[in-house]
């Protein structure tokens, strides 16, 4: 099978704290696939804003690709691609058929939106790393950063990354993207941090061209040492951070780019 012949293997691909991550996309349409509308998506505006988990791609297809792969060096298997893994009913026997061919642990990058739901728990649990996205401290700022399809309430997101890290026995890292819009409530993600209680808290920011402008370097490195002040017994890092991500290349050029919203 040619490289640009895989469709739903897009890596490895360069990630800020996954180094060499293999991308595994179970949406794979030709819009994402998405419960929120982020104002800072690369991939612009969701025109399929569902609730609906179904399976999109048969996890057949999937491990057919995975057995193509050219050898090459992999840190991570990762769920994400074009919308919310999540939304993926399959996302679970995805991850098992996956741990029965390879060896790289497995890594989830989730909105969190779904997690308030318990068979969502019990398939993210089947991961290593889970990384999930906390953009917002209010409802007010929920709608306005997320913009999530109705139905979704902050409180259901916060008490499933909660209960879901209580009982997890993998690496959950909390992902927060401060922007203008959100960073004057740093005090209130600082204390949403220590009621969930990851193990790994990431400061981001949206560096890929999107509508919104990343914060600079400096900004962005006080934020991380507030959260380093009082978040003493958990691993902060910020996407600034220095770090080697060695040799990388892409499976397929095109959807690689698609997914980073550089082509359309």
């Amino acid at each position: 099978m040619a490289r640009l012949a895989f469709k739903y293997i897009y890596g490895p691909v360069p990630s800020w704290r996954l180094g060499s991550s293999l991308g595994i996309d179970l949406l794979s349409q030709e819009e994402k696939v998405c419960n929120f509308d982020c104002i800072y998506c690369q991939l612009g505006p969701a025109k399929k804003h569902t609730l609906e988990r179904k399976s999109y791609v048969p996890v057949e297809k999937v491990i057919e690709e995975l057995q193509e792969l050219p050898g090459t060096n992999i840190d991570y298997i990762t769920f994400s691609g074009r919308g919310e893994p999540t939304l993926a009913a399959n996302l679970g026997e995805a991850i098992k058929a996956v741990k029965l061919i390879r060896n790289e642990p497995v890594a989830v990058l989730t909105n969190s939106s779904l997690i308030g739901l318990d068979e969502v728990r019990k398939e993210l649990a089947l991961a290593d790393l889970v990384v999930a996205k906390l953009d917002a401290c209010s409802s007010e700022s929920l709608r306005e950063i997320n913009n999530p399809a109705r139905g979704i309430e902050l409180g259901s997101i916060l008490e499933g990354v909660k209960k879901f890290k209580k009982s997890y026995q993998g690496r959950l890292a909390l992902q927060i993207m401060f922007m203008e819009n959100n960073k004057q409530d740093i005090n209130k993600y600082i204390y949403l941090a220590n009621y969930i209680k990851p193990d790994e808290i990431q400061i981001n920011t949206p560096l890929r061209p999107c509508n919104v402008k990343p914060l600079a370097k400096e900004e962005v490195s006080g934020i991380k040492d507030d959260f380093v002040s009082v978040c003493d017994a958990v691993n902060v890092v910020c996407v600034y951070d220095e770090r080697e991500l060695g040799d990388i290349f892409s499976i397929s050029d095109e959807d690689t780019l698609k997914r980073r919203g550089k082509v359309k």
